[in-house]
C-alpha cells in the first residue's frame, strides 16, 4: 500500500520559480528522529522527480510553491514514496496544462 501524502500548492508564487516544503505530524511520530527520517526520504523522492516538474513549469511559464504533508501512521518505505511522488508530480503537471 502506498503511503498517504497530502499536497498543498499554489500555481502563482511571486518569490521563486519552484519551492517545496515538507512536514510530518508530531502527533503521529513523537520522536524527532522518525519525523526527520521521513522528511529526508520525502525530500529525496521529490528531488528525483523535480526535473520533470521544473521542465513543465518552464514550458508553461509558471511559478509554483508546493507543500507535502505526510499523513500516514507508519514509517514509509523509500520505494513507495518515490511511487507516490511520481503520481503527485504527474497530477500537478496535468493541472498546469488544464489551467494554461
Amino acid at each position: 500500500m502506498l503511503p498517504p501524502v497530502k499536497v498543498l500548492y499554489s500555481m502563482e508564487n511571486p518569490l521563486a520559480d519552484l519551492q517545496a516544503g515538507f512536514s510530518v505530524s508530531s502527533r503521529q511520530f513523537s520522536r524527532a528522529v522518525d519525523r526527520n527520517r521521513i522528511k529526508r526520504l520525502m525530500r529525496e523522492a521529490y528531488r528525483l522527480q523535480k526535473p520533470m516538474l521544473a521542465t513543465s513549469i518552464e514550458q508553461n511559464q509558471r511559478r509554483l510553491s508546493v507543500f507535502f504533508i505526510y499523513i500516514g501512521k507508519d514509517k514509509p518505505a523509500f520505494e513507495n514514496l518515490v511511487a507516490v511522488f511520481q503520481k503527485i508530480i504527474q497530477r500537478i503537471q496535468n493541472r498546469m496544462h488544464e489551467s494554461h
